[in-house]
């Protein structure tokens, strides 16, 4: 019986032989993962902003591109910490007994931090596309850029969700939140 706080695992959400205990260390580790790969991303596209500010040419920039880059440079930043949140969430909770709700908390900061990275790479396009060819083409082409990361990113992901309830892991056990997200 579930306890208050509690849920049932869905069908096909545990390995033969996994206890909750086990799930959460699995479903770290995949979290761990996909976060050294968003990061790196992340730090380089950082790296080349950062450095443009240095460059001859970012002197002869108009308000809009300033404007942009600024906003571009701290979307970046946010993006890096949401992305290394959910590590230092986990070292902060580390032996604490509370793996479940680490792992929860890593996936949340996650799926924001793919949502401000979204927003990071439209802003990099919009930037480089208005020095490169003009603002005609950059606003429209950094819009469609946007709108195909969200809808790779979220619309594709909860499609799935939506066709196939029954094979969704879901939260781990005593995620008290989970319906939140």
């Amino acid at each position: 019986m579930e306890g208050p706080g509690t849920r049932a695992s869905p069908p096909g959400s545990e390995r033969p032989g996994e206890g909750p205990l086990q799930r959460a260390d699995r479903n770290m580790l995949e979290l761990l993962q996909e976060l050294r790969v968003a990061q790196t991303g992340v730090q380089i596209l950082f790296a080349f902003l950062l450095s443009l500010s240095f460059t001859d040419r970012f002197a002869e920039i108009d308000a809009m591109q300033r404007s942009t880059y600024v906003v571009t440079l701290l979307l970046s930043v946010i993006t890096a910490g949401l992305l290394v949140a959910p590590a230092a969430v986990h070292r902060v909770t580390f032996r604490r007994g509370v793996k479940a709700e680490t792992v929860q908390m890593g996936h949340r900061l996650f799926t924001v931090g793919l949502a401000t990275l979204a927003l990071t790479l439209t802003g990099a396009v919009l930037l480089v596309l208005d020095v490169a060819v003009g603002r005609a083409f950059a606003v429209p082409g950094a819009t469609t850029i946007g709108i195909v990361l969200l809808a790779m990113w979220f619309a594709l992901p909860l499609r799935l969700l939506r066709q196939s309830p029954a094979n969704v892991e879901g939260p781990p056990p005593g995620d008290r939140g989970a319906a939140r997200l």
